[in-house]
């Protein structure tokens, strides 16, 4: 359940946790509170469409942020996605807002995670179909399953059984110092899908417990996510699970009935991949190459006259500082206050700007819309009729 001290690459997988580690706490170093904070919550929608692809969902952000402000499709089945997608969303709102804190790994949490992101789901989407029989089993929210699984070549473990492996699965991954979870995130992922605890949905409440698990161990500000990175390796992502599966080959492969030497190799595929989505998130929101981008967007959206001209000021001071106050976004742009309001209306319809309430401070956002232009790669760009 856990690499033991003695394995060979032990050491080279803790340089590994060192390196995430260094290379998170500077991410979330490089931009204001409050632009990071922006950014998570695209991010959030980006976790969310990366998690649901890899089960064969697809919903892109762009159709997440509508049904976020309750505009759905009228295609039935795309709008039971849009309110998956919600789902998804508000656990890890949940989850970023300390509501899993320090209960990631422990069976009353994954039973909370499973019960949130289940309860608002459509009825189509909570029935679980078993390939052989075809038998459908309806979901309950936050319960254990109540009839065997087979997932490919793996037989679960029976439905009785699931409350003892939940619980020394608790014990193993709830106790553990900071490193030590950091190191033990790819292993209790793996465990997890191994008991297989839900009738359905096991894949996204296993990744949203490594998010929790991590963001307890690291204290990220939520704008990376491992999920992108799962779902662009998604082949070996599975590949490395199957592995992981399988028993130890003989008396050097690890002490327990599974091999080792697959879970040494998910642990260091997992670590290298959150290095890998630090690092890119590193590159895409480089100051000087957001502020580019976003000023490039800006102007080209002047000259198309669908914002004001000097639009791009007040997008470039929000970058710098964060926050901006309404009265001074006429001295900062040089024009009457009704100029002014008209700028600050403009990038609030957008949704470029946001606030809180008529007389509050303006900041950044980062709309779907937009993420191809400000954040190229992030997610890829959505069709002209997202619906």
């Amino acid at each position: 359940m856990r690499i033991s001290e003695a394995a060979p690459s032990r050491s080279s997988l803790n340089d590994r946790a060192l390196e995430l580690v260094a290379a998170s706490t500077r991410l979330d170093q490089s931009l204001p509170t409050e632009v990071a904070g922006a950014l998570a919550a695209l991010v959030r929608s980006m976790n969310c469409y990366y998690s649901n692809l890899i089960e064969g969902h697809n919903t892109h952000p762009v159709d997440i942020e509508r049904a976020l402000l309750a505009d759905y499709s009228t295609e039935p089945r795309k709008r039971d996605l849009q309110l998956e997608a919600c789902s998804h969303i508000a656990v890890q709102s949940w989850i970023d807002d300390g509501g899993l804190a320090g209960r990631a790994a422990t069976a009353d949490g994954v039973r909370e995670i499973h019960r949130r992101f289940c309860a608002e789901l459509p009825e189509s989407l909570l029935w679980s179909e078993t390939p052989d029989s075809g038998k459908k089993t309806r979901v309950k929210p936050g319960r254990w399953r109540e009839s065997d699984v087979k997932v490919g070549r793996h037989v679960a473990v029976s439905p009785g059984a699931i409350e003892r492996f939940m619980a020394r699965f608790e014990t193993v991954y709830a106790r553990l110092g900071k490193s030590e979870s950091i190191l033990a995130v790819a292993a209790a992922h793996h465990r997890l899908l191994w008991i297989h605890p839900f009738a359905d949905g096991n894949g996204r409440v296993a990744r949203l417990m490594s998010y929790a698990m991590l963001q307890d161990a690291i204290t990220t500000t939520g704008i990376w996510s491992i999920a992108r990175g799962l779902a662009h390796h998604e082949q070996a992502y599975k590949d490395h699970l199957e592995y992981c599966d399988r028993p130890r080959r003989g008396d050097l492969d690890g002490r327990g009935a599974l091999s080792e030497a697959a879970l040494v190799a998910f642990t260091a595929f997992f670590l290298d991949t959150c290095l890998d989505q630090v690092n890119f998130m590193s590159r895409l929101i480089r100051p000087d190459l957001l502020a580019g981008r976003v000023m490039g967007w800006a102007t080209n959206e002047a000259k198309a006259d669908r914002l004001p001209s000097r639009s791009d000021w007040v997008l470039d001071k929000l970058l710098a500082r964060g926050t901006l106050d309404r009265g001074e976004v006429a001295g900062l742009l040089g024009v009457s206050e009704r100029t002014s309001r008209r700028v600050t209306s403009a990038l609030l319809d957008l949704k470029v700007v946001v606030s809180d309430s008529p007389r509050s401070p303006l900041r950044l956002g980062f709309p779907a819309t937009v993420a191809h232009h400000w954040l190229p790669g992030l997610f890829p760009e959505a069709p002209i009729d997202g619906r």
